[in-house]
C-alpha cells in the first residue's frame, strides 16, 4: 500500500508541477506563445507521462474525483478511498509549495491567482457560479467514461494514457476561460493557498461539482454503458 500511496502523491504532483506550473512560469509571459492551449496540452502531458510511468503501481488517479468514480464502477477499493485522496491532497500540496518558492524567485513577482480556479471574479472570463457548476460537472463526467472506456478490456491495451491525456487536454480547452479548470479536487486544493485572489473562498465548489461529475459518468459507465462489467473482465481487484 505504501508504495501505491506515494505513487499517488508523486502523480498528483507530477500533475500540478507540470500543469499549474506551465500557468504561472510559461503563460506569464505572452512572448513565449504558448497561451490556453499550451497550458491545456501541458496538463494532457502531465498526464499521459506519469500515468505510463506510476499507473501500473497505483491505477493512475491522481485525482479524488477519479478515485470515487473508480470505486463507484468497482474498479477500486472504497476502504482505500481516504488514503488516496490523502495522498493526491499532499502531492498536490507539495507540488504548489515548490512551485512557488520557484515563481518567487523572479524579482518583482505576486502569486495573483496562482493557476487556481474560480468564478465570477475569480474566473477568466467572469463566468456565473452555475456556469463554473456545470461545466466541472459535465466535463468531469465526461473524463470518467473516458477512463473507465480506455481502461475496459474491449479497448486497445496500452493507448489508456493517450486518450485520458488527450481527453484532459480537450478538458482544458474547454473551460480555462471559464474556471481555469479544475475537474481535480486535489488540484484544485493544493495551488489555492498560495493565491492572493481569495480562491480559498470558493473552493468547496470544486470539490462539489468533480466529485458529482464523477457519480454521474461513472454510473453512466456502469449501468448505460457496460452494464455487463464485472472485476473479471476488466482486470482488476476492488480488494
Amino acid at each position: 500500500m505504501t508504495r501505491k500511496l506515494f505513487a499517488e502523491f508523486f502523480g498528483t504532483f507530477w500533475l500540478v508541477f507540470g500543469g499549474c506550473g506551465s500557468a504561472v512560469l510559461a503563460a506569464a509571459f505572452p512572448e513565449l506563445g504558448i497561451g490556453f492551449a499550451g497550458v491545456a496540452l501541458a496538463f494532457g502531458l502531465t498526464v499521459l507521462t506519469i500515468a505510463y510511468a506510476v499507473g501500473g503501481i497505483s491505477g493512475g488517479h491522481f485525482n479524488p474525483a477519479v478515485s470515487l468514480g473508480l470505486a463507484i464502477s468497482n474498479r477500486f477499493a472504497w476502504k482505500d478511498l481516504p488514503a488516496y485522496w490523502a495522498a493526491q491532497v499532499i502531492g498536490a500540496f507539495a507540488a504548489s509549495g515548490v512551485l512557488f518558492v520557484i515563481a518567487s524567485g523572479m524579482p518583482g513577482w505576486s502569486p495573483g491567482g496562482f493557476a487556481s480556479n474560480g468564478f465570477g471574479e475569480l474566473s477568466p472570463g467572469n463566468y456565473s457560479m452555475q456556469a463554473a457548476l456545470l461545466i466541472e460537472v459535465v466535463l468531469t463526467a465526461g473524463f470518467l467514461v473516458v477512463i473507465l472506456g480506455s481502461t475496459s478490456s474491449k479497448a486497445p491495451a496500452g493507448f489508456a494514457p493517450i486518450a485520458i491525456g488527450l481527453a484532459l487536454t480537450l478538458i482544458h480547452l474547454i473551460s480555462i476561460p471559464v474556471t481555469n479548470t479544475s475537474v481535480n479536487p486535489a488540484r484544485s486544493t493544493g495551488v489555492a493557498f498560495y493565491a492572493e485572489t481569495g480562491a480559498t473562498g470558493q473552493l468547496w465548489l470544486f470539490w462539489v461539482a468533480p466529485l458529482l461529475g464523477a457519480v454521474i459518468g461513472a454510473l453512466i459507465w456502469r449501468y448505460l454503458l457496460a452494464p455487463d462489467e464485472t472485476l473479471d473482465n476488466v482486470g482488476g481487484k476492488a480488494d
